[in-house]
């Protein structure tokens, strides 16, 4: 199993400078490149300072002049939010701009928020309909002259300008939870990405039990399957429970954005108090501990032992949590010292 790290700025507060937020997201990405990971990933999001990332493209570019070696993926961008030609010109160019360095993921989108303000009117199974339209389309225009006549998207013969410099074009990598889309993924020779959010292990293991469903119906080449999920790994005790506290805030921010009622201004979203987060007893600390990997090195190990079990190709150490740069590049630096190597 590979691992690789999945990071964004993230801005609780006013006070916080978008200079230093990103100076941090950049180190982050060192650490990883330097550890020898395989890939960072980093996704789309508008309007929201909980995730700051307009542009993964753009911010890959970045981390390519701060790296050697390590791959550069989009996780992911909102296919909706793209013509399908932008989408395939501009990773295309990315991708010469970091030699050949460029891995796609691509995703429906989770926020109503965002579609409300970008495209009014669209829901998730829109949103969904449009990514299937759009992504076996891209490597028909990174190969060229490729014309459409589809439900979203029409046009004349059409060629990415640049090429992409892997061949093929960038490995692309399909964001999926039910089986349909598992199922889209495979049947398109498509990787896959999937997150089980706070759903624990019983959802890690369905998870890869309908990636199996999906390839057993497909010819072609078993693609991989990634897993991404909240990761902390603690010094001690009183360290994890510190994170399992900090993973349930970000939760119940999480739900927040995701219901889409609370006031926003300026970005941020009006702040939850003690007492409605207390009230989330889904997002209790105790739940987070058991659900997510968190915990000691020794731990977080035997965790991701059974990930590998189950047969999951990389696993992306979540790092966005809401703690402090100096908590999530401890927690990281422990995970590459002490858990890494047990892989190797």
């Amino acid at each position: 199993m590979e691992f690789s790290l999945f990071a964004h700025m993230e801005r609780l507060n006013p006070e916080q400078s978008h200079e230093k937020l990103y100076e941090e997201f950049i180190e982050l990405c060192k650490v990883a490149d330097d550890a020898g990971m395989r890939a960072v990933w980093t996704g789309e999001h508008h309007g929201m300072d909980f995730t700051i990332a307009p542009n993964p493209l753009m911010s890959l570019v970045d981390i390519a002049h701060h790296t050697k070696n390590i791959r550069l993926g989009t996780g992911t961008v909102i296919a909706p939010f793209w013509h399908p030609i932008k989408l395939a010109g501009e990773t295309a160019a990315a991708d010469l701009m970091t030699g050949g360095r460029i891995e796609l993921g691509i995703a429906r989108g989770a926020y109503s928020y965002e579609y409300e303000r970008l495209i009014p009117g669209m829901d998730a199974w829109d949103a969904g309909q449009r990514m299937r339209e759009i992504a076996p389309l891209l490597p028909k225009l990174w190969e060229g002259d490729c014309a459409h006549e589809g439900e979203y998207f029409q046009f004349p013969a059409t060629t990415s300008a640049p090429k992409p410099v892997q061949d093929g074009g960038p490995p692309i990598w399909i964001a999926a939870r039910d089986p349909n889309s598992h199922e889209f993924g495979v049947q398109n020779g498509f990787n896959i990405q999937v997150t089980p959010l706070w759903q624990g292990n019983a959802e890690i293991e369905s998870l890869m039990g309908r990636f199996n469903d999906a390839c057993a119906n497909y010819d072609g080449p078993r693609p991989k399957i990634m897993l991404l999920h909240h990761t902390y790994v603690g010094q001690d005790a009183a360290d994890v429970d510190q994170a399992t506290q900090e993973l349930s805030r970000f939760y119940n921010y999480f739900g927040a954005w995701f219901q889409n009622k609370r006031p926003v201004h300026q970005g941020l979203i009006q702040t939850l108090t003690d007492e409605e987060m207390a009230a989330n007893t889904m997002m209790a600390p105790e739940n987070i501990g058991r659900d997510l990997t968190v915990g000691t090195a020794e731990q977080v190990t035997d965790r991701l032992k059974h990930y590998e079990d189950l047969g999951y190709d990389e696993y992306s150490f979540w790092i966005d949590s809401g703690m402090s740069f100096e908590r999530k590049r401890a927690s990281l630096a422990r995970f590459i010292d002490d858990v890494m190597p047990k892989f190797q």
